[in-house]
């Protein structure tokens, strides 16, 4: 394969990653694509570092060793220009949503399309007023403030500011977290929807095993300060590690097999 039809398969290529805190060292030589057009949940135990790595790959963390590409470029090889055209290019929806508490549901969305596009007045409230209805909020909660929004509606609420500047990539961590069932599947519904409806490359830190059914359609599992596994789910239930068999064969997961089946 070139490298140009490399780099178009795979819109995130990560090689040699080491992270750490002080002499904590969370990854060691860890290697991750991710490819065009795909949901990859990453999955791994308590302070094995999804988020972690997510953030390395955003340019939250910068890694001690190692390579992020990303469409190609080696995000933290190339000059601060590069860097933000790449970044305008993704959306992020951190757990909780991390709105501006401050700005209105409207406000908090046309924040990046002020700052980025550089648009203003009735354009960029139009913008958001669409993406509001995008994410399956009604018209009226682009007026409200975070702490006016039920959990399941911040989520949404972020998720919309995620898709402000129509990403082609998007990030999600943690997207289900602290949803009661029926409002995460619906969350899982909306993800899979838009990632068909745009196109979008997805890249989701989760642990709920419902979610990695019902949208992934690869799971990347964390252990031992890297990727263990990687592939479709079925593939990766087969692997031989004591975390892989207890989370995917233990009664939580039983039961989301289960319901998939049924």
């Amino acid at each position: 394969m070139t490298r140009a039809a490399h780099a178009i398969n795979h819109v995130i290529e990560v090689r040699g990653l080491s992270t750490q805190f002080g002499e904590a060292i969370v990854h060691d030589d860890l290697d991750l694509d991710v490819c065009a057009g795909e949901i990859l949940g990453v999955v791994g135990g308590s302070g094995t570092g999804k988020s972690v790595l997510m953030r390395a790959i955003i340019g939250l963390k910068r890694p001690s060793l190692g390579v992020v590409r990303v469409f190609g470029e080696d995000f933290y090889g190339v000059s601060g220009k590069v860097r933000l055209s790449i970044e305008r290019r993704w959306g992020v929806l951190f757990q909780g949503g991390a709105l501006f508490s401050s700005l209105t549901v409207a406000q908090n969305i046309m924040a990046p399309i002020r700052e980025h596009l550089k648009i203003e007045g009735e354009l960029a409230k139009d913008m958001a007023a669409l993406k509001i209805s995008m994410v399956g909020l009604p018209a009226e909660a682009g007026a409200k403030y975070p702490s006016e929004l039920s959990g399941g509606m911040r989520k949404r609420a972020g998720l919309a500011r995620a898709l402000a500047l129509d990403p082609e990539l998007v990030f999600l961590d943690e997207p289900t977290a602290g949803l009661d069932p029926i409002g995460a599947a619906r969350f899982d519904d909306l993800i899979s929807n838009l990632k068909e409806s745009l196109g979008l490359t997805v890249f989701m830190v989760t642990h709920d095993l419902d979610t990695l059914h019902a949208t992934c359609d690869r799971v990347a599992v964390l252990a031992e300060k890297r990727v263990i596994a990687c592939g479709p789910l079925d593939e990766v239930r087969q692997t031989d590690h004591p975390w892989v068999r207890e989370y995917f064969s233990g009664p939580r997961g039983r039961a989301a097999l289960a319901a998939k089946a049924g």
